[in-house]
């Protein structure tokens, strides 16, 4: 039974956890700290609005792209070396961000920062995984994952109050310090060495799932853009004959990236998908919620990054409490406890979220979104992790941060697209029924669909139309982020529908996790 797992925890536990936590911090807040400055960065380079999705989802695009590569890496050749290095790498890239002159460079920062965490973050969860067992475990994947997410939610915060002082770049030093303080704790403090595996690295499958992420996710940020449909089309046909290359890599491979037989287990891959949909579900609703509350509330800067206070207080509270869940009812129960939470929160923001929206009620969607990601996201780690080989866990870690990243990524990118869509289309159909549609050239009407960000430029250039821009401008963002809170509530439903009918009940999930435990430790003892 999964129960009889014997705990075990490493020398200064607290200090080491405490260390990891730190360095998932750094990633946390380098993933969440832009999305409160996206309309300030619209304005500063008047960015479309795929300009902005993009620069969102540059960080996740970095991580999720290399995750599954590096976490194998850090399996070989040492997972200390790989946290240090990503630490040490996301300071430079963190300040080439926040000097960035130009969306070209900024993008290219937000990617290489993602990168460094995908050096770092997995490393975390694969180090914890190593060096502790059992409901000790347990415990400190729930202190994890509590803590990382509320640093995640509250990154907005300390966003929104920089730049009520500052320029925009500063949103991207927030980091720096605490990046240096987790680099010297990972040098003194992270054992080396902890369970690691002798076998070569599938680099041809490594190189391979870089290119299929990156090639799927910037397909779905193109496709809605106009006069991008070839571009569009013709990543996709890449991402499509890459994730194809790739499973057959893995298929082939002596020691596969990604062990399909171990994947194959429901335990693991049906969790996987849940997590990818409740984290990017938690994403993508900071990713339009920030935006709708800065464009259409008319929140300041700092007012809108503390609207996430909510979110980040119920995971803190509820995280730690969905181990206890987990061992009484079974992670099937948890994770579906999980999404009908993230579900309600997002039926709020889509029937109470308008233009005269109190506070009361954006707090509301997001505590509930908070509730709902604190209690899915122990179960889906710890799912994970307790399916695989240790010696092979970064291939846990590398997937649990793939249903982070990759469903941040996604799920922004989705939402993203609809929301540009709704957005260009129903301001279109207001020019065109105005009737002072002749007088609106077709570069205006370019300028007016192409962000809001755009929109309220043009209305600065032109302050007698600035009442009428602002009206259009804030009706069709409403338009377009309604759309996207109506898909996200139709991948979230569909997430739940397969935890629900292929992840095992309680009793036989024990009787599997135990099996696997068995199948690690005479591996190991082989070894």
């Amino acid at each position: 039974m999964a129960s009889d797992i014997k705990s075990a925890s490493p020398d200064r536990a607290t200090l080491v956890l405490g260390t990891l936590i730190l360095v998932a911090a750094v990633a946390n807040l380098n993933l969440s700290v832009a999305n409160v400055a996206l309309p300030d960065i619209g304005r500063a380079f008047d960015a479309s609005q795929t300009q902005l999705n993009l620069i969102a989802v540059g960080y996740s695009l970095g991580l999720a792209g290399t995750v599954l590569y590096l976490g194998a890496l850090g399996d070989r050749y040492g997972r200390k070396m790989l946290l240090v290095t990503g630490m040490a790498l996301s300071i430079p890239a963190s300040i080439v961000a926040g000097f960035a002159g130009n969306f070209e460079v900024l993008f290219l920062a937000r990617i290489v920062g993602g990168v460094s965490a995908g050096l770092a973050f997995p490393t975390t969860l694969a180090i914890i995984t190593a060096l502790w067992a059992g409901p000790a475990r347990t415990k400190a994947i729930a202190m994890w994952s509590a803590i990382g997410g509320a640093i995640s939610a509250l990154g907005p915060i300390v966003s929104g109050a920089l730049l009520e002082q500052f320029h925009w770049g500063s949103v991207f030093f927030v980091t720096l310090p605490l990046a240096l303080v987790a680099l010297i704790c990972s040098l003194v403090l992270v054992p080396a060495h902890v369970n690691e595996t002798t076998e070569r690295v599938d680099h041809l499958g490594g190189t391979v799932s870089i290119v299929f992420i990156g090639a799927l996710v910037l397909s779905i940020n193109f496709a809605p853009v106009k006069g991008s449909g070839t571009l569009a089309l013709v990543l996709g046909a890449i991402a499509v004959v890459a994730g194809i290359g790739f499973f057959l890599q893995q298929r082939r491979a002596v020691n596969p990236l990604f062990d399909l037989h171990v994947a194959a287990r429901p335990t693991f891959w049906v969790a996987a998908v849940g997590g990818l949909v409740v984290f990017g579900s938690l994403m993508g609703a900071m990713f339009i919620g920030q935006q709708f509350l800065q464009n259409v509330l008319g929140y300041s800067t700092l007012a809108a990054g503390a609207a996430i206070i909510p979110a980040a207080l119920a995971m803190v509270i509820v995280a730690p409490r969905s181990a206890t869940m987990i061992e009484k009812y079974g992670a099937r129960v948890t994770l579906l406890s999980g999404y009908l939470f993230v579900v309600l929160g997002l039926f709020v923001a889509l029937f109470l979220w308008n233009e005269s929206t109190q506070y009361w009620q954006v707090a509301l969607a997001y505590a509930l979104v908070g509730i709902g990601v604190g209690l899915a996201g122990t179960p889906a780690s710890r799912s994970l992790t307790g399916s695989v080989p240790v010696h092979r866990a970064g291939m846990a870690s590398g997937t649990s941060d793939l249903q982070r990243d990759l469903g941040g990524a996604i799920m922004q990118s989705i939402l993203g697209g609809i929301l540009t869509a709704g957005y260009a289309k129903s301001l279109g159909n207001a020019i065109s029924s105005s009737p002072n549609a002749s007088e609106v050239t077709p570069e205006t009407q370019a300028a007016l669909t192409k962000s809001f960000s755009s929109a309220e430029v043009l209305a600065e250039r032109y302050p007698q139309y600035a009442d009428q821009i602002m009206t259009a401008a804030k009706n069709a963002f409403l338009d377009g982020d309604t759309n996207a809170y109506i898909a996200a509530i139709i991948i979230v439903c569909a997430g739940a529908a397969v935890v629900t009918f292929f992840y095992p009940h309680r009793e036989r999930e024990r009787v599997l996790l135990a099996q696997y435990a068995a199948e690690s430790d005479l591996a190991a003892e082989k070894s």
